[in-house]
């Protein structure tokens, strides 16, 4: 019987890529009592509800609201379970030049989620991070550093009641809107024969949406509260990704953009002091306890586990994981429903 049986959940940001994925997912392998959309957008929550109509879905509910409303968040939370935060502002140049308005969604918002799931007795919050929160060089990764500090001391503010706070981590999710192979895909479709590369060197984590959900699962089932849990996924160059999606095409170096780093890194060698290695299911998932121990909240159960060797880090152009060849079109075949590549 899945530990979701009968349970509330609520997704804020429920109408993107991940959220949408999440309810499906949620749907169609587990049985809860009710999973309430959260998010601001009304057209958005109109396109979803065709997606999932009433009578085939009723337990699905549709809230609208923004995480920066306090008190409209005290409603949403009502006999809520679980909540997995996915709501954030995150187009990187966007948010440069409104940096208070990622700071009133990102931070702010976060704050306001976790002060309202105490007071409101929610079991357990998941909240999505990025790998633009570790040595971050923009606003966007600044805020979700902050966000992730909030989260872990949210378990200290929650104090002797029930509710825990944990952080999932992880890289670039394949096909996801902003990213670069639905970029690539659309100047293919115009019939372009000359992709756009920031730099040859370049590369990044790649996740699929299914895996992103796995490890929000994993996460919210054993938890403990204050964990960042990062997945161990492959690595792919963007120069690869070009030819596998149009062997024919010439590239066109553009050069790095505002904001952006030649290579990601998920876990820095600072953090990897209080990191340890976990096999679960027939994945591997890293585990990052707090640096700073906050008494009888620390999670302990995970100290059973092999700790990382001293001065490691995990960025993505030192994994041992790569995506290359016939291996990396068969990864894009699964993951974006079939190379839409010209077939010359």
């Amino acid at each position: 019987m899945s530990f979701l049986e009968g349970k509330v959940l609520l997704i804020t940001g429920g109408t993107g890529s991940f959220g949408r994925a999440l309810t499906r997912h949620l749907l169609e392998h587990h049985r809860p009592r009710k999973i309430i959309i959260f998010s601001r957008d009304e057209f958005k929550q109109w396109q979803m509800s065709k997606e999932f109509p009433e009578e085939l879905y009723p337990q699905l509910r549709f809230f609208l609201g923004d995480i920066r409303d306090k008190d409209r968040l005290w409603f949403a939370l009502d006999r809520v379970d679980y909540v997995v935060h996915a709501a954030a502002l995150k187009h990187v140049p966007i948010l440069e030049y409104n940096p208070l308005e990622a700071v009133k969604t990102n931070i702010l918002g976060a704050q306001n989620l976790i002060e309202v799931a105490v007071e409101k007795g929610v079991r357990k919050v998941v909240a999505l991070s990025t790998d633009k929160a570790v040595n971050p060089v923009n606003l966007y990764g600044a805020t979700k550093l902050t966000m992730e500090k909030l989260f872990i001391a949210g378990n200290v503010y929650a104090g002797a009641k029930e509710t825990s706070f944990c952080v999932v981590r992880y890289g670039n999710v394949v096909g996801s809107r902003g990213s670069v192979i639905p970029f690539f895909l659309k100047l293919l479709s115009q019939g372009e024969r000359e992709l756009p590369i920031t730099d040859e060197r370049m590369t990044r984590f790649w996740i699929t949406l299914e895996e992103g959900i796995r490890l929000v699962l994993f996460a919210l089932e054993h938890g403990e509260g204050g964990e960042v849990f990062v997945p161990k996924i492959p690595s792919v160059r963007i120069v690869d990704i070009a030819r596998a999606l149009c062997p024919k095409c010439s590239l066109k170096i553009v050069g790095i953009r505002p904001g952006e780093k030649l290579h990601e890194t998920l876990i820095s060698e600072e953090e990897s002091r209080n990191l340890y290695l976990v096999k679960h299911d027939g994945r591997e998932y890293f585990v990052l306890l707090p640096q700073f121990q906050f008494e009888a909240r620390a999670p302990k159960k995970w100290l059973s586990y092999p700790r990382v060797p001293e001065g490691f880090f995990y960025r993505s152009d030192a994994n041992d994981w790569w995506l290359e060849g016939e291996e990396l079109k068969e990864f894009l075949r699964k993951a974006i429903g079939g190379l839409q590549a010209p077939a010359d």
